[in-house]
């Protein structure tokens, strides 16, 4: 048995691949999620020699690599860790890291890369890694002296971490990796025109803030993922409490405000709640805590909110003012920024009529569906799975499309970081790798992902690496056989035409259109069958399709040792309602 080689000291001379493991090790870094290749080997080789301080964990796919960690970012709020080769691994993260730039996610993406003598000569598995993510990184480096290393990843961990966070690639050469020095593991930062200070709001913006919530008659927070960020949630709770104003969400916020609180308004936006939406367009103060003013939210942005002054603060300074205008701009850290403002704010004078019309409009037009509907509706499993695991505190991941919406609509997220969520980029295929994530971060932890059948194919060759890691994560699969989001669509606004959106067999007349969209009974029909592949896998598995057996199906998941997918046949005529169409207001929201 060959004898494993121990990490060197900082004093002593030391490769470029121990160099870098080590300072991840320095850092806190605990789980790795690498896919090794020829530019990448010595890397690999040097995490061997630390396997006792940082765990490796290999995906299938690099992009399931680059998901997972930032499902034990999202989950944690720690710095998430992936790794590949040159060429063609490097490129396969590129989604992810595009993914953690929209949401703001810090992520530290490293890549192996040619060796620096052929850089530019079109060798073997080599692409310019960092002139194809200079504009979906926070910052990126390209190491071409060994001697830089140790102090590029403190830069890089630092850039990630602090202001907004988000992505940052390492792209390191393979005779950078196997070059030899001695390191200084505290030398001086080289950052110049970055700054590591964080924004505070100042005082006279503070005071500012709380004499517009004084004035004000119809106040609305909207909060979102900023407010998760900066670990500000229980500052944003005590706000609520002191002033009773009612609160929205983004979907990246769900979690920041218990979505079961009478004041909570759950998530606006195109399929956010019918009363969330008709306050923030009657409101006539805007209190927008994290948030970007996205399209999904606003809309038709000139008719956002068009009649209340706007308060706005964010970290990044770039934000304010970008979609839409503020009237109180405030660049800080929102955490700092609530913190102050609950020390002076006071409650409005008298909201009581306005809180009892968003209170009436909540209990109007609630969150709906059809309840009579003999099989299993998308809508009822979220519903149904909620009410049996809310109280084992699980992490939920999904994917994106329809179920993604259902999921955040109808599953009552009452703590942040528990909800896992590609929402700016919008990435299929992100639910079960991000759950893996979450489950290396809490072993003994339930890690939920809710997926749709054509984003849990895009990555489902990551219940290999749940069964090889030993990573519990259960997969509740709505199967609708149809690309659910895009089919909806094409009812709406094209007709029905069916542009290539059903993923079953052609010669299926049950799946194909001309059915109910139940499909049949039997799971060996179904295409794919997804209870053998994950059989297959060597995880557990079950398909349901009725309503009454749904509950004892969920349980049997829950209860289950080891991964699991429970496949429920679900309708493709099912909407997801309510909806604004792209770039209308919510005086042309869909309500059936």
């Amino acid at each position: 048995m060959a004898t494993i080689e121990k990490p060197r000291t900082k004093t002593e001379v030391t490769s470029g691949a121990d160099i870098l493991v080590q300072s991840l090790v320095n850092h806190g870094v605990e789980v790795i999620f690498a896919y090794p290749g020829g530019a990448s080997m010595p890397l690999h080789q040097a995490l061997t020699r630390f396997g006792d301080r940082l765990r490796t964990i290999l995906p299938r796919h690099e992009q399931g690599g680059g998901f997972a960690a930032q499902g034990y970012a999202r989950s944690t709020g720690k710095v998430g860790v992936c790794m590949a080769t040159s060429g063609p691994g490097a490129t396969n993260l590129v989604t992810a890291i595009a993914d953690a730039k929209l949401d703001s996610i810090p992520l530290l993406a490293i890549t192996g890369q040619v060796p620096t003598a052929v850089i530019g000569s079109d060798a073997f598995q080599e692409t310019p890694i960092v002139e194809v993510c200079r504009g979906i990184t926070k910052h990126h480096y390209l190491v071409t002296d060994v001697n830089d290393l140790a102090r590029v990843v403190r830069e890089a961990y630092l850039i990630a971490t602090t202001g907004r966070p988000g992505p940052v690639l390492i792209d390191i050469p393979k005779n950078v990796q196997l070059a030899k020095c001695t390191p200084n593991y505290n030398e001086p930062l080289n950052l110049p025109g970055y700054s590591v200070e964080t924004p505070k709001a100042r005082p006279e913006q503070i005071n500012q803030m709380a004499a517009a919530i004084k004035r004000a008659r119809r106040p609305i927070i909207y909060a979102g993922g900023g407010v998760v960020t900066a670990e500000a949630s229980d500052a944003l709770r005590k706000l609520v409490k002191k002033t009773g104003i009612p609160i929205t969400t983004t979907v990246m916020g769900l979690g920041i405000y218990p979505s079961t609180d009478r004041l909570s308004l759950d998530m606006l936006g195109m399929h956010g709640s019918i009363y969330a939406n008709y306050a923030v367009d009657q409101a006539d103060l805007l209190i927008a805590l994290g948030v970007r003013f996205d399209d999904r939210v606003t809309g038709k942005v000139e008719e956002f909110c068009k009649h209340g002054k706007i308060i706005h603060v964010d970290i990044d300074a770039s934000e304010l003012n970008k979609n839409k205008p503020a009237h109180i701009p405030v660049c800080s850290d929102v955490k700092y920024a609530l913190d102050e403002l609950n020390k002076i704010v006071e409650a409005p004078e008298d909201i009581s009529e306005w809180v009892a019309q968003c209170l009436k409009w909540k209990a109007e037009e609630p969150f709906k569906y059809d309840q009579k509907y003999e099989g299993i509706l998308q809508q009822h499993a979220i519903r149904t799975l909620w009410e049996i695991a809310h109280e084992k505190d699980p992490v939920i991941a999904v994917g994106v499309g329809q179920h993604q919406m259902w999921a955040a609509q109808f599953y009552k997220f009452d703590q942040p970081r528990n909800w896992l969520c590609s929402s700016g980029l919008g990435t299929m295929g992100f639910g079960l790798p991000a759950a893996m994530g979450a489950q290396a971060a809490y072993p003994g932890r339930l890690c939920i992902d809710i997926d749709g059948d054509g984003s849990f194919l895009m990555n489902v060759q990551e219940l290999a690496t749940c069964v090889c890691e030993k990573l519990p994560v259960k997969v509740l699969l709505l199967n609708n056989q149809h690309l659910g989001m895009v089919v909806q669509w094409e009812d709406r606004f094209m007709q029905g035409n069916r542009a290539h959106t059903y993923l079953g067999p052609i010669d299926n007349p049950e799946w194909s259109g001309k059915g109910d969209g139940i499909g049949p009974m039997d799971p060996a029909r179904r295409y794919p069958n997804f209870v053998g592949i994950a059989k297959g896998f060597g995880c557990g598995g079950a398909y349901v399709d009725k309503k009454a057996d749904l509950p004892a199906a969920l349980e049997e998941m829950l209860a289950y040792d080891g991964p699991y997918v429970l496949d429920a046949a679900t309708p493709y005529q099912e909407h997801v309602l309510p909806m604004i169409p792209g770039g209308m207001t919510v005086k042309d929201i869909i309500k059936e």
